[in-house]
């Protein structure tokens, strides 16, 4: 606990001591393994919890905290308990959990909306269904400044054919001023090609505290655009969402790996606090009918995304974010 003496120590000096001195700072981050989740902690406090209920439709994280433990993360779905949210309220989307990978149509399923919450939909149509169940844990291991989760689904449709699997992979990372993710997520066509439709309901999601949400939150992408109009659909290597929560600056943001399928990415992202990467969805941004998103993963082959999710507090501006991607980008 040497390390978090010290960060108390320096937190007085402000945001700029703690940068300078973050090289020094090791954080120790603990798993503590159950039968449907994983618990991950940093320098001894709550950082978030990955959850593999097969009860519910697709795996998430929540919630996510920064580094002075204020969550960032909107507050429900409790499991598939909604009952904190109001169901009249315009954005009240109960799929869209605190961090989470699905995307709108696998094979004409939905694996972005989930059954569960279907009454709540206006929107769904015809289209059926998917979800996910736990394969394997293959890895959960911790090296003391950072920890490693790696799982395993296989995709199913309502009658439980495997359509295809993925792995999610989580490395968990923090110090004084900062919480870091870095994920990955592997399709692989496992039963035959795997189609991948252009929808904007997709991919890789954070959704956000009211804090971060438009009017209190703002929004600004890595080539200086402000808000959704200037943001929604549009490609760029992150998205930073900033605000005030319980009177301290915080914000989040998603890195986009040039590793990454159709790197940079375009966004779907919502001034009401929905947060997302979404690389196919190219018609329904556009409106452009000659464009088309969707992807197709021949049989026995995959496809691969990766992000960084920073989440910060403090004296952390668009300079800092710039540089932490650059880091980030030119990792190996």
């Amino acid at each position: 606990m040497k390390t978090l003496h010290l960060v108390k120590r320096l937190s007085h000096l402000g945001g700029a001591a703690i940068l300078c001195c973050a090289s020094l700072i090791s954080a120790t981050v603990t798993l503590q393994r159950a039968e449907k989740q994983i618990e991950i902690s940093i320098y001894g406090h709550p950082f978030t919890t990955y959850y593999f209920d097969p009860e519910i439709a697709k795996p998430y994280l929540m919630p996510l905290r920064t580094a002075s433990g204020a969550i960032i993360t909107r507050s429900f779905p409790v499991r598939n308990d909604v009952s904190q949210g109001d169901p009249k309220a315009s954005a009240f989307e109960p799929h869209q959990r605190p961090l989470f990978f699905g995307h709108g149509d696998l094979d004409g399923l939905d694996f972005w909306q989930e059954p569960v919450f279907d009454s709540y939909y206006s929107d769904h149509g015809h289209q059926a269904y998917g979800h996910m169940v736990l394969k394997s844990v293959e890895q959960a291991s911790s090296a003391g400044e950072a920890a490693s989760v790696r799982a395993r689904f296989t995709l199913n449709d309502p009658n439980n054919r495997v359509i295809a699997e993925e792995t999610q992979s989580f490395t968990f990372r923090g110090d004084g001023q900062t919480r870091v993710i870095d994920c990955e997520f592997v399709l692989y066509a496992t039963a035959g090609p795997l189609d991948i439709g252009d929808t904007k309901e997709g991919t890789f999601g954070l959704r956000l505290a009211p804090e971060l949400s438009a009017p209190l939150g703002h929004m600004r992408n890595s080539h200086g655009a402000e808000g959704e109009k200037a943001i929604w659909g549009k490609p760029a290597d992150w998205v930073d969402y900033t605000g005030t929560i319980s009177g301290k600056p915080v914000g989040v943001a998603i890195f986009d790996s040039p590793t990454s399928f159709r790197h940079p990415t375009t966004w779907h992202a919502r001034a009401y606090g929905l947060f997302a990467a979404n690389p196919f969805g190219l018609r329904e941004f556009t409106g452009d009918e000659k464009r088309d998103g969707s992807w197709t993963v021949p049989e026995g082959k995959s496809v691969t995304f990766r992000y960084r999710v920073l989440i910060h507090e403090g004296d952390f501006g668009p300079a800092q974010i710039s540089a932490a991607y650059s880091r980030y980008a030119s990792e190996k």
